[in-house]
């Protein structure tokens, strides 16, 4: 492993200097999932919560989260983001009423740094939007687990997660 190049020589957190890296072309795809409860799940899929669209409202929440993660991720670069895309898929089984949504978000952008946080960040805040368009139906939703599903470019090459 190579040494650390988030702390100063002072031993302070720092922002690392991706100056000397190579411009590539990278991508990240993280994923997340929230469980509903059936009337949450019939409120989403017939279009009848009161706030509006859930999934349209979650969507715009992630892309824009996504775009603004050097914002609430203290040691991340601001990216270009080159684009963001999320989707949504019910994994469902009445048999014991198990209504979970799940969430798949990738990010791409060419650039210095990779966008794994930001893909991170988009798949939690839309999940976390969801949370709150559905909340007045019930506050027993689960979110999670969130994980990177895999990434691409930069000095440490790809990865694709292997366990999940």
């Amino acid at each position: 492993m190579s040494e650390l190049t988030h702390f100063n020589d002072q031993g302070r957190a720092r922002m690392v200097d991706v100056s000397d890296k190579t411009i590539t072309s990278r991508t990240a795809v993280a994923s997340t999932s929230i469980v509903v409860n059936e009337a949450i799940y019939h409120q989403i899929k017939d279009g009848s919560n009161k706030k509006g669209d859930v999934f349209a409202v979650a969507q715009v929440a992630g892309i824009m989260a996504a775009k603004n993660t050097a914002t609430i991720i203290p040691m991340c670069h601001p990216l270009p983001l080159t684009g963001v895309d999320i989707r949504f898929e019910w994994n469902i089984d009445e048999s014991i009423q198990h209504y979970e949504v799940l969430i798949r978000t990738e990010v791409k952008t060419t650039g210095l740094t990779g966008v794994e946080m930001e893909a991170l960040t988009a798949a939690s805040a839309t999940a976390l939007t969801v949370y709150d368009m559905c909340k007045a139906s019930g506050k027993e939703m689960v979110i999670g687990p969130t994980m990177l599903q895999s990434k691409t470019g930069g000095k440490n090459g790809d990865y694709t997660r292997t366990d999940a």
